[in-house]
């Protein structure tokens, strides 16, 4: 029950996009596409969980032995670095048409503060292993969530009326900030 709790707060009540206001870049700018959306909700997650796994492992068998935690961010955007390099070799070989559709935001995953701030909130919750595995999935499953409701959105909106002065970002802010509303009822219901 503890890691359910632990995955649905990192889903809905703890939303690192909608409540915490990380990954805006990649957020506002793949999700025109609903197809793009949902794959680069995959990657995240997929970035995400085993990025955290294993800084989890770095941290806890190298650096907090050694004495050397002070290079936990280093060493965890090197992490994340290799394994985003690793996931766009594979994506351009297998997926090319998914390849040209995430365009430079797949590379913009190594530098997305979701996928460095999880294992740094693992890291400082103190939690063991499975618990940071299933905060991060449930944080990459919480990003998926939000990219896809918000490509949803604006693939229904791209056929309404919209005010000129409004079109293409600027309402895309305004449904950000609805969406985020949304989620902030979820606020105080469980604390990370």
């Amino acid at each position: 029950m503890e890691y359910l709790t632990l995955f649905v707060s990192a889903v809905l009540v703890n939303n690192y996009v909608l409540t915490r206001f990380l990954g805006l870049c990649i957020f506002f700018g793949v999700s025109k596409s609903l197809d793009a959306s949902i794959g680069m909700g995959m990657a995240v997650t997929s970035i995400l969980t085993l990025s955290s796994a294993l800084a989890w492992i770095v941290y806890h068998f190298v650096l907090a032995p050694f004495g050397l935690t002070f290079l936990r961010t280093i060493v965890f955007v090197l992490l994340i670095a290799s394994f985003v390099q690793l996931l766009e070799m594979i994506i351009k070989k297998h997926a090319p048409a998914l390849y040209n559709m995430w365009g430079i935001y797949l590379l913009l995953i190594a530098t997305n503060c979701i996928v460095l701030g999880v294992p740094v909130t693992n890291v400082e919750s103190n939690f063991g292993f499975l618990k940071s595995v299933v905060n991060a999935l449930g944080s990459g499953v919480g990003f998926a969530l939000a990219i896809v409701l918000m490509a949803s959105l604006r693939e229904k909106l791209a056929l309404a009326d919209v005010p000129k002065p409004l079109e293409g970002l600027g309402i895309a802010f305004i449904l950000a900030g609805m969406l985020a509303l949304s989620f902030l009822g979820f606020s105080g219901m469980i604390a990370l």
